[in-house]
């Protein structure tokens, strides 16, 4: 009997082993380090500061962790947002009745999400955005008015990301809402008609309540994956050798910055360890939501 009890933990036990190297020995010590003053300069002679790290991100406002954080939550509003708006609408318009070459318009709306994120954002970048070559300015210098830097200003800058993640995450969102409208059952509209519902009424009281089980799920993937964005902020602003000066931190990015470019690794850990709790408090949220959900 005992044998049989051990050999479920034997054969896990590879497994569990590589998951303590990967992931649990990794957290365990940047909490260590994140009590300390490690940085370039002191790599082995580091000392313990206690909550120092903490202190500074959380309560001292020119640290710039606030400020990255609000910026971070207005970016995942946002985003959410309007990803949540078009996409319900645009899937609609894909499932309208009678509606001509509907596969090759979902083929057309896939390819952004399919193309990779690096080359779509180097694109958008290099390709819209420029301020010497880039096809924005080349309409507008066509139509009489000045060239803008969409990349130097914050604002500019805020607005120009919000647009690229939108381009690579809107079609997931269409995607997913598209199957979710294909699932109801068309007598529920038939008895609406029926009743005299017109447009707004049969889709923000009858469609958008039944796909909401449906789409849950991927309006708590996206939101996380929307939280924890890296990729387009860096790329479009601070990329080593093309950092355009606009000050847009997120979260993610505050950290990379603090752990990689000033080398301070001791706050870098300490905020780490703050944005995973902020992660996990979002993390319960969610399934709370999800619970009530049923899901």
């Amino acid at each position: 009997m005992k044998r049989r009890k051990s050999l479920p933990w034997f054969y896990s036990a590879p497994a569990l082993l590589l998951i303590g190297i990967v992931i649990v020995f990794p957290i365990f010590y940047t909490v260590y380090i994140s009590f300390t003053n490690m940085n370039v300069y002191n790599w082995f002679e580091f000392r313990f500061v206690g909550f120092r790290n903490y202190i500074q991100a959380l309560f001292m406002l020119n640290a710039g962790f606030l400020q990255a954080v609000l910026r971070t939550i207005l970016w995942t509003v946002l985003n959410m947002a309007i990803q949540v708006a078009l996409a319900f609408f645009i899937a609609l318009g894909l499932n309208a009745p009678g509606l001509v070459l509907r596969r090759l318009y979902k083929t057309l709306l896939m390819f952004p999400w399919a193309m990779p994120a690096y080359v779509s954002i180097l694109l958008w970048r290099m390709g819209m955005f420029n301020t010497e070559f880039g096809f924005l300015n080349h309409l507008l210098r066509a139509m009489g008015f000045s060239p803008v830097n969409y990349l130097s200003g914050s604002m500019n800058a805020f607005i120009s990301c919000l647009i690229v993640n939108l381009w690579l995450a809107l079609p997931f969102m269409i995607m997913m809402m598209d199957g979710a409208m294909q699932s109801i059952d068309k007598s529920f509209y038939e008895s609406a008609l029926m009743d005299g519902a017109g447009f707004w009424a049969r889709h923000l009281r009858l469609t958008a309540p039944l796909i909401r089980p449906i789409m849950l799920p991927a309006f708590v993937m996206t939101t996380f994956i929307t939280f924890k964005q890296f990729d387009i902020i860096y790329l479009m602003t601070m990329q080593r050798g093309a950092v355009t000066g606009a000050g847009i931190h997120t979260v993610i990015t505050y950290v990379y910055d603090r752990a990689f470019i000033t080398n301070n690794y001791g706050y870098s850990s300490a905020v780490s360890m703050v944005v995973f709790a902020l992660i996990v408090l979002l993390s319960l949220l969610m399934q709370r939501d999800l619970r009530k959900e049923g899901i």
